[in-house]
């Protein structure tokens, strides 16, 4: 396939800029036949919505996210609106026959996750997960320096995911707060980044579970006005078994003091280390244990050469990218299995996969027990 291939986006605020810089930054960086064009976007409010659409250089702009489905001149589908849309939009987009894009996390639960996994199978349609920072050029490097077997058999996986932004009572109980809406809190919404990242770097699934959550605040204005009570987690840490004998440990807040973005991770093997840091997101740094004693230490290495994991489409060494570049790539890399033909990764197995591992923690979380977790996903088609 080669020309133009036409997109249409549900959901325009937060999500909705950086998937729409992504799709007009993806064709003049990426050299593939295939070039996106954004046709339509959806939203509950027209005037917000209409004025994102000229801002971004949408085609249109409507309010009904059927309108989009129902679209000819629309072939991927990309939805960025909150949780409790995924399923209803997802299964609709793909029962007419459309590649669909969804945001994470795939669904408020396993059993909605099941549904759009399932419907995914059934159309033999392509689609996608966005995890973006699978893209982060440093990740996508881990995972080739483990793959390599630079640091061997892998002992231990531990990552963080702190953030600050509801730690003030005055903010108000948003959608991400908000049960019906998100599934979760801080599980779904973070913890679900870094679970993902461990389902990426790990060739050992989580088998088991252990988990701890808790709400700070209690009540929170909502922002119609009046109070209601906050019911999902604002922190979750839990411990993991591995399948292969590795031990796990993760832990998700919005309540950490002075951290806007801190997803981290640390995996450590029989032969040396790797650490990343999403707020130092060029770098990623390495511990060899086989150089001798008196050099030994850990490397900084900065991922920015042609060498490395996307960056020869975007600046030349020193001229770091950002947040906003990972999308760009998962965008690339979707536009690429649209025109070779070829399987897209991560697709809603691996949210399904994912979604296993978070239903388990939640279940851990309400009775102190350990939980096992269903590795049973169906059958992903080549």
């Amino acid at each position: 396939m080669s020309g133009r291939i036409g997109v249409g986006m549900i959901g325009y605020k937060f999500m909705g800029k950086a998937h729409s810089n992504a799709w007009r930054q993806v064709g003049p960086f990426f050299d593939a036949p295939l070039k996106p064009d954004l046709k339509v976007v959806c939203g509950r409010d027209g005037e917000k919505t209409a004025r994102m659409a000229e801002r971004w250089g949408w085609e249109r702009a409507v309010t009904d996210w059927r309108k989009v489905i129902e679209a000819p001149d629309v072939t991927i589908v990309d939805i960025c609106s909150p949780n409790d849309t995924h399923r209803e939009i997802a299964v609709a987009a793909l029962e007419a026959g459309k590649i669909v894009a969804c945001e994470k996390p795939l669904a408020r639960d396993g059993r909605e996750a099941e549904a759009m996994a399932a419907a995914a199978r059934k159309s033999g349609r392509l689609n996608t997960v966005w995890f973006n920072y699978r893209r982060v050029p440093a990740v996508a490097f881990a995972r080739q320096l483990i793959a390599e077997g630079r640091i061997g058999k892998v002992f231990h996986f531990r990552a963080l995911y702190l953030q600050d932004w509801t730690l003030d009572a005055s903010v108000p109980l948003l959608w991400r707060m908000d049960r019906e809406t998100a599934g979760s809190g801080v599980t779904g919404d973070l913890l679900s980044h870094i679970v993902d990242l461990s389902n990426f770097l790990m060739d050992q699934d989580m088998a088991s579970v252990s988990a701890a959550s808790r709400i700070f605040i209690n009540e929170r204005e909502r922002p119609e006005g009046g109070r209601a009570k906050v019911e999902i987690e604002d922190a979750c840490v839990f411990l993991c078994r591995y399948s292969g004998g590795a031990l796990g440990h993760f832990e998700a807040t919005r309540f950490a003091n002075g951290r806007k973005n801190g997803n981290t991770f640390e995996i450590n093997g029989e032969l040396g280390s790797l650490y990343f840091n999403l707020e130092d997101m060029t770098r990623l740094w390495y511990f060899d244990s086989r150089e001798a004693k008196h050099v030994q230490g850990w490397r900084e290495i900065p991922v920015w050469e042609e060498c490395h994991p996307y960056m020869k489409n975007w600046w030349v060494p020193g001229c770091a990218i950002g947040y906003e570049h990972t999308f760009t790539n998962q965008a690339a890399d979707l536009l690429a299995a649209i025109d070779g033909d070829t399987a897209m990764r991560p697709d809603f197995d691996d949210g399904l996969r994912c979604q296993r591992v978070l239903d388990a923690v939640l279940e851990s979380a309400g009775t102190g027990k350990w939980v096992d977790v269903n590795l049973n996903t169906g059958e992903r088609e080549a």
